[in-house]
């Protein structure tokens, strides 16, 4: 009898933490749909592929890190103008765009290689606090313009939205403090539906079923030389996220599994993506901000939100609910999640105990000021401040920063 009573109350504790894993996947998922089918919308790749490799894409990214970083990876922002430009040069035939994805996912591929052979010991002298927390605070603090432009197209749902997180944050407690990003998403699309905000008709016109767009890549030398370039800038995005999502998780990630590990996971998650139509992926901010503000570190919770993303590709309808979530309520929850990443660089700087002499005070002025301060400077006086790679790319804003303050750090702190 003690026995069956005690089986009884296992699988009912199991069937509850089964539960929670899916509502925190539902959370992830949500966090990451806004900029994962925004890059489809603005280049015209197909959404229900992005949707499709993001998921196939971050399963492929645990598989090559033993499944102990909890990343998830969407739609990268970094190849949008090159595959506008691809796009313009080739008639608007976006394959050859495809191909130029996949030789620089493999050409990430190659570079994990290169620092297995080498070791991350060499690469992670080089990467100390102070410049590591900067550029942290660069990547939050360079996303939060994006969460007020979407906040503006209503900042009184944005400011409820945003409200309702923050008060569970400081003053929820357990699962339901866990669950905040979600409750208030959910909040916000309810009072916007009430307030005649949401447009309901394409939940209405979509099919429950259709199958995502899948098309082959075509290759051209010229495509492939507009595009492949950009894995030069987007390394130091990498190597920036998985160090943020180290600090938030309290693990170095770059030790365990490796950045060989976490690249040859990006670049085969990208090459994928790109073979089966969709957008090159990359480790999401978004999905990191919910990781420090939930204190739930479980990568099967990214795995589970993935095979989402995988469905969605799929459920013409559920997704097209996702894509009626007004840009203010994700404007004001996107808010908390950038100013989250943000504190985590002052956090990292902080916890270090990063002596404050001039050297350090000058290498992390540097990284926020050509990190946070260059793209003002292009919009303003259309000169750009960075390493042109060709006439349609340059490593600028956050890479240009990183490398910059790599080299100056090595300069000052020889020792």
């Amino acid at each position: 009898m003690t026995e069956n009573v005690l089986k009884g109350t296992s699988v009912q504790v199991r069937l509850v933490n089964n539960s929670k894993k899916v509502i925190l996947a539902l959370q992830h998922l949500i966090a990451m749909f806004g900029a994962t089918v925004l890059v489809p919308i603005l280049t015209g790749l197909d959404i229900s592929v992005a949707l499709f490799s993001a998921g196939v894409g971050t399963l492929i990214f645990h598989l090559c890190t033993y499944g102990k970083v909890p990343v998830f990876l969407g739609s990268s922002f970094a190849f949008i103008p090159v595959i506008l430009k691809v796009k313009e040069l080739y008639n608007g035939d976006l394959a050859y765009a495809q191909g130029g994805i996949v030789v620089a996912g493999l050409l990430y591929v190659v570079m994990s290689f290169i620092i297995n052979k080498f070791g991350i010991e060499r690469i992670q002298k080089y990467l100390p606090s102070q410049v590591i927390g900067p550029m942290i605070m660069v990547i939050g603090l360079n996303l939060i313009p994006t969460a007020l432009d979407m906040a503006s197209t209503n900042y009184i749902i944005a400011a409820i939205t945003l409200g309702i997180a923050l008060v569970i944050n400081f003053k929820g407690k357990g699962f339901v403090k866990q669950l905040g990003i979600l409750i208030a998403v959910v909040s916000g699309y309810l009072i916007s539906l009430g307030a005649g905000l949401v447009d309901t008709s394409p939940i209405l016109e979509a099919p429950i079923l259709s199958m995502p767009n899948f098309s082959l890549p075509k290759f051209d030398i010229g495509a492939i030389a507009i595009i492949s370039p950009v894995v030069l800038a987007v390394f130091m995005e990498h190597l920036g996220d998985i160090t943020t999502n180290s600090q938030v998780v309290g693990k170095n990630f770059i030790e365990d599994p490796g950045l060989n590990r976490t690249l040859l996971g990006d670049g085969l998650a990208t090459a994928v993506a790109a073979l089966i139509g969709g957008p090159a992926n990359t480790t999401y901010g978004e999905n990191t901000g919910v990781l420090a503000i939930t204190k739930n570190y479980d990568p099967s919770i990214l795995r589970l939100a993935a095979v989402f993303a995988i469905s969605l590709g799929f459920i013409s309808k559920l997704g097209s609910v996702l894509t009626t979530i007004p840009s203010s309520v994700m404007g004001g929850i996107s808010f908390m999640l950038f100013s989250m990443i943000a504190l985590v660089g002052f956090k990292t700087i902080k916890t270090s105990k990063v002596e404050l002499n001039w050297k350090n005070i000058i290498i992390m002025g540097t990284i926020l000021v050509l990190g946070l301060g260059s793209g003002f400077i292009e919009s303003k006086l259309g000169i750009t401040i960075g390493i042109p790679i060709n006439e349609s790319v340059s490593i600028s804003g956050l890479s240009f920063a990183a490398i910059v303050g790599v080299v100056l750090n090595a300069i000052l702190n020889r020792k």
